[in-house]
């Protein structure tokens, strides 16, 4: 802690950054309380959910369920309950669809295992795929490779929030001693 009293120039310069932080998460995006956005489906229950918008990490508490389920992705519009707007209700829907995330059989392609070889254990590479979705090619050591494939697995949370930034439906993860290929398709 400082004895030290900021002055009006260094309070200016925090109002300046908290009025121009458009991504922060607020009540929400629009004048009437409304935000159009995609959306993870985190939890559900027969009568709640609990959406995570991908792009800003703002979490909306719906106070109803409208029938989603957890690991769905959303995109669409939630608005504030009123009077408080401390939970929200999933006023519109645009696209709704479920994201598997399964271990294959298959072998990384070649190009991954060529990308993989070319990088040091513990990089990750990045390949957009033809048409829609991406690859990330993980370089781990050898004697580990069953529990990164298990990690993937057991944080699907994080691989359906970039599956659904991403706007595909299904991810899919292969391995090779030494390689983790995270396959984000549609």
């Amino acid at each position: 802690m400082t004895d030290r009293d900021p002055d009006d120039s260094e309070l200016d310069a925090i109002r300046d950054a908290l009025a121009s932080a458009t991504d922060d998460a607020g009540p929400a995006d629009a004048a009437d309380g409304e935000k159009d956005a995609a959306f993870l489906v985190t939890h559900a229950d027969d009568d709640s959910a609990v959406l995570r918008d991908v792009t800003s990490g703002q979490v909306h508490a719906l106070s109803s369920n409208p029938g989603v389920e957890e690991g769905e992705a959303v995109e669409g519009v939630v608005a504030p309950d009123p009077p408080m707007n401390v939970s929200w209700q999933l006023v519109e829907v645009h696209e709704r669809r479920f994201i598997a995330v399964e271990e294959s059989d298959e072998s990384p392609t070649q190009q991954s295992l060529d990308i993989a070889a070319d990088q040091p254990v513990g990089d990750l590479t990045r390949v957009e795929r033809a048409g829609t979705g991406e690859l990330h090619v993980v370089s781990v050591p050898e004697a580990d490779t069953a529990d990164a494939v298990a990690d993937v697995l057991a944080d699907a949370e994080t691989a359906r929030a970039r599956a659904t930034r991403l706007g595909v439906n299904r991810i899919e993860v292969r391995s090779a001693p030494g390689v983790v290929v995270i396959r984000y398709m549609p």
